[in-house]
């Protein structure tokens, strides 16, 4: 049986994207490439935490992040964009040889909005260099679309996972099956619709995560105007109806860009070895959410830290990563 364990669980390395590409990130680049370096160095925790691999499309990316002093491996593979918590594989073990493989589903664009080939082929580039097996599949599946405990149970949306633009031809159960075999999953809770502003069709690390085995971290809605007020709502009750335990978190409320309402969450945290980086939005209850978060996490060390830049390129700090798991 293969397995994929909770993000709490150890880790050998972790693989983030570095923002490479000058024509996608314009003037956010340089300053969303010191966002990533600081999250790097907050994961690597001084040595105390996971190996990083920091994976740059280019030169200039590469030399970039040498100079930025993150202690991290530096890996030149191509790629498009650095959302590698969709485009790098998924490491399992099988239970009944023991050996590790990278599953590495197949990817769409996001649903056909930003197809490239580039991030169709690095899954196996990653695998290949961590020396894992590349066991691909025909299934199409971003790695934020689903959250894991580690006992059994998967979190994920319909908004994304049912949607036409993934496989059309799939129904819930034959989509259910499927995770059961690739991952080890016995139960899965289908909450609805994702975060307002999100271009990933709702993936679920932007909404609600697992902080322990039956554990759900909710947000609650920020005011009268927060615009996931509903989302929220609606995620509570079917949170509630399954019959699992919730934790609740505050939202950032209310956050806009040039293009309207931005998806900001304090979901999208990453859990190391060492440290859990909570993305920051200078909102008020920012610090409240980095506080909320520590009480789940009292063995890591808990930081907060601004993604905004990151943010103009549609997601943060979990986004941005894909852990290689010790088992």
């Amino acid at each position: 049986m293969l397995r994929f364990p909770a993000e709490w669980s150890p880790h050998s390395a972790v693989w983030i994207g570095f923002p490479s590409a000058a024509d996608l990130w314009l003037e956010d680049m340089e300053p969303a490439q010191e966002q990533v370096a600081a999250f790097a160095r907050a994961v690597r925790a001084d040595g105390k935490g996971e190996i990083v691999r920091l994976i740059c499309a280019n030169d200039q990316a590469a030399e970039r992040a040498v100079a930025l002093k993150t202690g991290a491996e530096i890996h030149l593979l191509p790629f498009f964009d650095i959302w590698l918590r969709d485009t790098a594989p998924l490491v399992v073990r099988d239970d009944d040889c023991g050996e590790l493989f990278a599953v590495d589903y197949r990817g769409n664009g996001w649903g056909g909005k930003y197809p490239s080939p580039l991030d169709d082929a690095i899954g196996g580039l990653l695998a290949v260099s961590a020396k894992l097996t590349l066991s691909p599949r025909s299934m199409i599946l971003e790695g934020g679309a689903i959250d894991l405990d580690g006992a059994g149970l998967l979190v994920t949306t319909e908004q994304c996972l049912l949607n036409p633009n993934r496989n059309p031809l799939m129904t819930r159960p034959e989509i259910e099956a499927n995770l059961q075999i690739d991952l080890g999953v016995k139960r899965v809770l289908w909450l609805g619709a994702g975060l307002a502003g999100d271009h990933t069709d709702g993936h679920v690390d932007n909404l609600a995560r697992f902080v322990a085995p039956g554990v759900l971290a909710l947000p609650e809605p920020d005011g009268p105007d927060d615009p996931n007020a509903d989302v929220y709502a609606d995620a509570w009750a079917r949170a509630k109806d399954f019959g699992i335990q919730i934790v609740p978190l505050p939202s950032p409320g209310l956050i806009e860009g040039e293009d309207g309402v931005v998806a900001a969450s304090y979901m999208n945290f990453y859990v190391g070895n060492a440290a859990v980086v909570v993305p920051t939005h200078g909102a008020p209850n920012d610090d409240a959410a980095v506080k909320a978060i520590a009480a789940l996490f009292p063995d890591r060390l808990v930081t907060g830290l601004p993604t905004n830049h990151i943010l103009t390129g549609g997601g943060s700090f979990h986004c941005i990563s894909q852990q290689v798991p010790i088992f």
